[in-house]
């Protein structure tokens, strides 16, 4: 008995086998647990890495270090990939996208615990990229190692690691919707009953551990106290289109420079070559150090000096335009400081550099219209509804952003202008991007079908095992008669005609030769040769569920040969790929 059937007879209250959607509640809440305590040693490890490194200095007092630590970070990463985990784990949410899509669900054993190791390095070392895409990329890994152990179908495993990523979310920011929407927006997993039970167990037993694990703090302690003005609505539509241009500016940039830094093909000059561009961007921009939500916090408290001490132009913050210029170069140097610390070798996610993207952003927007406009706005508002905005646009996932932000600031009552903010952002963005960041070089490659059931399904198909090979085959030379002989053995239609090497040559059509079948002067006159026709197309053993449908729909034909080399293989039916697609559909889609 395998150790999966073994716990699946304990876990069973009268030792039988317990069934799968049982099975799955239960380890979802198992999932939601480690995906929680993994957040918690993630969260833990960067916060004692970083008052290790920083305890006791200043810009002022130890700049230089903070231009060394990076690169140090970066440097200890690659040395920990290279050597020891030998795997890419860079773009962890792509990468579970990736595994859905093309790998059965399938995430190595070491993922859960390498992106913990090298997000602390890069990150508790200064990297300007968030811990969230290493610790969902864990939580997911857990759900498919623990799906795995338990034999179950792909379907439930890839609900488990739905569940992980919902656990990792709602562990990291204590947001237990936030989690949930956050796997069905962004890894689109089916929202039906099967699916929203496991995610609802496994989100709020990992936020419920990350309260008792961290308290009641969350990454933004702050209240809001103000009451929504209705006359502001058009400052948040315009926020909103803002958030969008900011969005596309960052997704695709970041794209771009990361492909820049992947043409270096000396990893240690790449290394060196983002180290470089990082440490100087810190120099002039100490916000840049790191996830950035100090920033964000500074910024919510309206402490804007703070944010520019120990920058060489902090000089300039005491006024406006220092103030704006300052802002200005956050928002479009971020996407530098991010794409740098990933591209050089760094691991680590874009979650918080959207989230610090936004804050910057909404408070550069509010600076404006006071500035200009004699507008009355309170900056805190426009920083939250800033960071839904960028979020939902990056990620095109604006529930995602409306409920996060709204679960770590306890800001219900900002729930209006988050709405309207990140739908305009959605709105703008999708008009130049169908796809989010994560998604983009996936469905560029035609690897991501998370997105579409149907590409799903036919993914699953191994078509291969619909070949049918009971077709009894003929040769050119042969006489009508024994082309007779052989319809009489048969059951089939059609009867592939093969030489002595057996290359196929062409097909006889039951229906072709019908009428002829019982004139006995032409058994021996008339040969397989003059009868056989050329079939419409053909399928290569090698093509994989999408060519094989496209090649049916452009010829009309219900069946097709099959070769291997140009060798005869067997014939496929339209009808039975239909036949085996309904009964996949059915698994993949079951309540």
């Amino acid at each position: 008995m395998s150790a999966g059937k073994f716990f699946k007879r304990i876990l069973h209250p009268r030792g039988e086998l317990i069934d799968e959607v049982r099975l799955v509640y239960i380890l979802s809440l198992v999932v939601g647990l480690l995906s929680a305590l993994a957040a918690a040693l993630l969260k833990n490890a960067l916060h004692y890495t970083h008052e290790f490194l920083t305890g006791g200095i200043t810009y002022e007092s130890g700049g230089y270090l903070y231009l060394a630590y990076p690169l140090a970070g970066m440097l200890l990463t690659v040395i920990l990939v290279k050597f020891i985990i030998r795997d890419n784990i860079s773009h962890g949410i792509s990468r579970i996208l990736y595994a859905i899509s093309m790998k059965k669900s399938y995430l190595r054993t070491h993922n859960t615990w390498s992106s913990i190791v090298a997000g602390t390095l890069t990150i508790g070392f200064g990297g300007s990229v968030g811990a969230e895409a290493p610790i969902v990329l864990t939580g997911s890994s857990i759900g498919s190692v623990v799906g795995r152990f338990f034999r179950l179908n792909y379907r439930s495993v890839t609900l488990l690691i739905g569940c992980g990523a919902a656990g990792a979310i709602a562990g990291i920011f204590k947001a237990p919707i936030a989690g949930i929407v956050f796997t069905l927006e962004i890894l689109m997993l089916d929202l039906t009953i099967s699916s929203i039970v496991p995610l609802l167990i496994s989100s709020v037993t990992a936020a419920t551990v990350a309260y008792f694990l961290m308290g009641n703090q969350v990454l933004f302690s702050f209240s809001i106290r103000e009451s929504f003005l209705i006359s502001n609505i058009p400052w948040y539509l315009l926020l909103g289109i803002l958030s969008g241009l900011v969005s596309l500016y960052f997704s695709r940039l970041t794209i771009m420079l990361e492909k820049q830094y992947a043409k270096i093909n000396n990893q240690y000059i790449r290394l060196l070559a983002g180290g470089a561009v990082l440490g100087g961007l810190i120099f002039l921009f100490p916000p840049f150090y790191g996830e950035g939500y100090d920033t964000i916090m500074l910024l919510l408290q309206g402490d804007v000096a703070s944010v520019t001490d120990g920058s060489i132009l902090s000089r300039f913050s005491g006024n406006f335009a220092g103030v704006v210029l300052f802002m200005a170069g956050l928002i479009l140097l971020k996407v530098f400081a991010s794409s740098s610390t990933n591209g050089a070798g760094g691991v680590g996610g874009i979650f918080a550099p959207t989230l610090f993207l936004g804050g910057v952003n909404g408070y550069f927007f509010a600076t404006i219209l006071k500035q200009f406009f004699n507008v009355n706005l309170a900056d805190n508002r426009f920083v939250l509804a800033g960071m839904a905005g960028v979020m939902a646009g990056v990620m095109h996932a604006p529930l995602t952003a409306i409920f996060l932000i709204a679960e770590i600031t306890g800001g219900y009552d900002l729930l209006i202008p988050i709405i309207i903010t990140s739908t305009m952002a959605f709105i703008t963005v999708r008009s130049f991007e169908r796809h989010s960041i994560y998604h983009v070089q996936l469905a560029s490659r035609g690897e991501l079908i998370t997105h579409d059931k149907d590409k799903a399904v036919l993914t699953r198909m191994d078509w291969k095992k619909e070949i049918e090979k009971d077709l009894i085959t003929v040769k050119p030379g042969d006489k009508l008669g024994d082309l007779v002989k052989v319809i009489s053995k048969s059951k089939r239609n059609i009867f592939p005609v093969v030489d002595e090497y057996n290359i196929l040559e062409g097909i006889v059509l039951l229906d072709e030769v019908r009428e002829i079948m019982f004139n006995h002067d032409l058994y021996d006159k008339v040969s397989v040769k003059d009868l056989m026709t050329i079939p419409p197309s053909y399928i290569d053993k090698k093509e994989n569920i999408e060519t094989v449908m496209e090649t049916f729909r452009k010829t009309g034909a219900w069946n097709l040969p099959v070769l291997d080399n140009g060798y005869y293989v067997g014939f496929i039916s339209k009808s039975r790929i239909f036949t085996t697609y309904r009964e996949l559909l059915v698994q993949f889609s079951e309540e």
